[in-house]
């Protein structure tokens, strides 16, 4: 058995499917099946119940990928820190984050970051929250970046940036002269609203349910500058973090605070709590907490 043999299980698993498996691997199906049962023979258990359609793990099987993952990423671990020792300030981050978050994140920080690291590189993913969790449980990202909260049972937390949610209107609404609305006074008003799925949707559906109503959306995008457009038309009002509505360069728009309640939005680093740390991740944590805009 060897590194290799362990990487084809876990293809198998992934695909419950030989044939894709085989594909995915570059390998004949006769030559992958004749491995599995090579290796179930020097085991002694059943790995694949291959009775349908499509193969199923057993409870050996089950069990053996669970373990086939750590060792894994050992090995992962393993190649990262050597790295780290033959080749000082250098590496590569993979991150993820929701769209939304990368017009607010990215370019103030990772820009900066690169100026002084220029040979770290990023690989960026964009992906929902929930997403970016489990791909960094799963080890094929090193860190995201979320709203909070998240369960903190796997993941380390280092929060970054902590605002509210801001109102954004047309300059001729009848409540665009006022220094602040309670969220109550919006219950007959058009939403214009990121889907669902995206946090910022999720945090704002919930301060409304609290309050007593279920906001009425008759637009929707998931790219925050079609929204403010379309307030700017006239057509409804919107809510949008106050580092995006601080972005919006249009007249006609006028951003207002929220009150009663306010509606917190707050980012947060989540990175997994057993995984070994590279230099480049190390480094790039140090930078972030040094550059977090946390306000009391």
């Amino acid at each position: 058995m060897d590194l290799k043999q362990l990487s084809y299980l876990l293809e198998i698993a992934k695909q419950l499917n030989f044939t894709k498996a085989a594909e995915s691997l570059h390998l004949t199906q006769p030559t992958l099946s004749k491995m599995v049962k090579h290796l179930e023979d020097e085991l002694g258990v059943i790995l694949f119940d291959r009775s349908g359609k499509y193969v199923k793990l057993t409870d050996a099987g089950m069990a053996a990928i669970q373990q086939i993952q750590v060792i894994n990423q050992s090995v992962q671990d393993l190649y990262t820190s050597l790295n780290d020792v033959s080749n000082l300030r250098t590496g590569s981050i993979r991150i993820g984050l929701p769209p939304v978050i990368g017009t607010i994140f990215f370019p103030s920080v990772v820009a900066k970051f690169q100026k002084e690291y220029p040979r770290i590189d990023f690989h960026i993913v964009e992906e929902g929250a929930k997403k970016v969790e489990s791909r960094i449980l799963e080890g094929k990202l090193d860190l995201g970046v979320v709203v909070a909260p998240v369960d903190n049972a796997n993941f380390e937390i280092l929060p970054y940036l902590n605002e509210e949610l801001a109102l954004i209107l047309h300059e001729s609404h009848p409540l665009a002269g006022k220094p602040s609305v309670a969220l109550m006074e919006l219950s007959k008003e058009p939403f214009i609203l990121f889907p669902d799925g995206f946090a910022v949707r999720k945090h704002i559906m919930q301060a409304c349910s609290k309050v007593g109503f279920e906001p009425r959306v008759t637009y929707e995008s998931a790219h925050w500058d079609l929204l403010a457009e379309m307030v700017a038309a006239n057509t409804g009002i919107s809510i949008l973090p106050q580092a995006i509505s601080g972005k919006i360069n249009n007249p006609s728009v006028k951003t207002i605070r929220l009150t009663n309640p306010t509606i917190p939005w707050n980012l947060i680093i989540i990175w997994h709590k057993a995984k070994y740390q590279s230099y480049a991740m190390r480094e790039f944590k140090r930078f972030i907490s040094m550059t977090a805009i946390i306000k009391s």
